[in-house]
């Protein structure tokens, strides 16, 4: 139990890492399709509503109507808001946000999808184990 705790701080650390290069990037969070974080890493200029389950899991719902006008399922969907933009990316089971400034590089965000994809299957791997058990 140890080693797993350790290992959660080590991810936490990485992200605060990442977060900390990126101008304008105040949260990491990796959550399932329900919106319920994985693992989170959050600065304090992000809003604390866009860390709540049921906003994460606007993805899920909105992939889902994008998908009823036949254009197949979303693989990202980019919301813009006055202050803030939110980023977010099926890589199901789970679901990768990222919540930033209005002014942050959206490209750069999407971008981090390659940089985080080795943490991805490290995660995607341990939910697949717990939900098999």
């Amino acid at each position: 139990m140890v080693e797993a705790f350790n290992y959660s701080q080590e991810l936490k650390q990485y992200l605060h890492r990442i977060i900390r290069r990126v101008d304008g990037l105040y949260a990491i969070i990796v959550s399932d399709r329900d919106g319920v974080p994985v693992i989170r890493a959050a600065t304090e200029n992000v809003p604390e509503l866009a860390l709540r389950p049921g906003f994460l899991a606007t993805f899920s719902t909105g992939t889902d109507q994008a998908s009823k006008l036949g254009l197949s399922r979303n693989k990202a969907i980019v919301s813009m808001y006055t202050s803030y933009q939110v980023v977010q990316l099926s890589k199901l089971p789970l679901i990768l946000s990222f919540v930033a400034s209005s002014q942050a590089n959206t490209g750069v965000l999407l971008g981090l999808e390659n940089e985080l994809s080795d943490l991805l299957k490290d995660i995607k791997a341990a939910v697949d184990i717990t939900v098999s058990q």
